[in-house]
């Protein structure tokens, strides 16, 4: 009863180089990431980029900062704040941006001045910290494609944080094949069908105005409909998904089969999302007993929800959750 099956084709993410092993970092060394390298890489295929070696910049090199000058912040070289390359590292992000549209996702490089995707240090010219700010390619590119679920490896390692993105990459993944197969008001309506308990574990706002959008489709011009959409999809998602919220879907998941429960099953299953709404299992735990009763008593609305199998079931996400 999967919605989200487990497939062979690797998804293309963008990723800064260092974090796959690649020796490119300023003092010749890398930062790879096992989790990236050894778990992800089944499912990812990883599309490698460091900038400052593209813009030209050697290995070993000059470390650079960010520095906030009358102009803006500038990526400069940290002994020698003469050499600038603030408008290289843009170009080059501004035109990864354009090279790369087939990406699902990105991961950076994090307190990158060139790649952090934010809270990078930023200096005054005199050496003193002088806030926070992304790293110049990394704003730059992400400018050019605000809709693409972007992250930091330091963060994928809060439980939460790692869910969240993955389950955007699957999300933005299943957006784009719906564009390249043909978009039609017919198709828009069952993709948003399908996407509909994601979303409620997220926004009900979002839930609500995403429903008002779809009843839009035939009567407004689709594709100024399905950039609406999208935008209001992918900036939902990147709100974390609570417990309550998480509950409250689950409720209403239960409120589809409850009928066909015996007393005791039901009381069961209405405890066990108690339990996880106050923290007590993880929310794999209600999932796993909601889906043993769906597979005895067939929903063929519910077969179709996301919800239930957002990602590969093996990358064990929800049991930490």
């Amino acid at each position: 009863m999967s919605a989200q099956k487990d497939t062979p084709e690797r998804i293309r993410i963008g990723i800064s180089s260092c974090l796959l092993g690649a020796e490119v970092r300023f003092d010749g060394g890398h930062k790879r990431d096992a989790y990236l390298t050894e778990t992800l890489a089944r499912y990812f295929e990883f599309v490698p980029v460091c900038p400052e070696v593209a813009i030209g910049l050697g290995v070993p090199r000059e470390t650079i900062r960010l520095v906030r000058c009358p102009q803006g912040i500038r990526a400069v070289g940290a002994r020698d704040p003469s050499q600038d390359f603030t408008d290289r590292l843009e170009t080059y992000g501004r035109r990864m941006a354009a090279e790369l549209k087939g990406l699902c996702g990105y991961v950076f490089k994090r307190a990158s001045p060139s790649c952090g995707m934010e809270r990078v240090r930023v200096y005054s010219p005199f050496g003193t910290p002088a806030g926070q700010s992304a790293g110049i390619y990394a704003r730059a590119f992400m400018a050019a494609n605000p809709l693409l679920p972007c992250e930091e490896e330091g963060r994928l390692a809060e439980a939460a944080l790692r869910e969240n993105f993955i389950e955007r990459v699957y999300v933005y993944r299943r957006w784009q094949d719906l564009l390249r197969g043909g978009l039609t008001p017919a198709r828009l309506v069952a993709f948003h069908t399908e996407h509909k308990f994601q979303v409620l574990a997220h926004s009900q706002a979002a839930y609500r105005r995403l429903g008002r959008l779809v009843a839009e489709a035939g009567r407004r011009p689709i594709e100024a409909l399905a950039r609406e959409y999208a935008a209001e999809l992918m900036g939902a998602l990147k709100r974390r998904a609570t417990r309550r919220a998480h509950a409250n879907v689950l409720q209403h998941l239960l409120g589809y089969v409850s009928e066909r429960l015996d007393a005791q099953d039901r009381q069961e299953l209405v405890g066990l999302i108690e339990r996880y709404r106050l923290g007590i299992v993880p929310l794999i735990a209600p999932l796993t007993l909601l889906e043993h009763h769906l597979r005895r008593h067939r929903v063929p609305y519910l077969e179709r929800q996301h919800y239930l199998n957002p990602y590969p079931e093996a990358l064990g996400l929800r049991n930490v959750l």
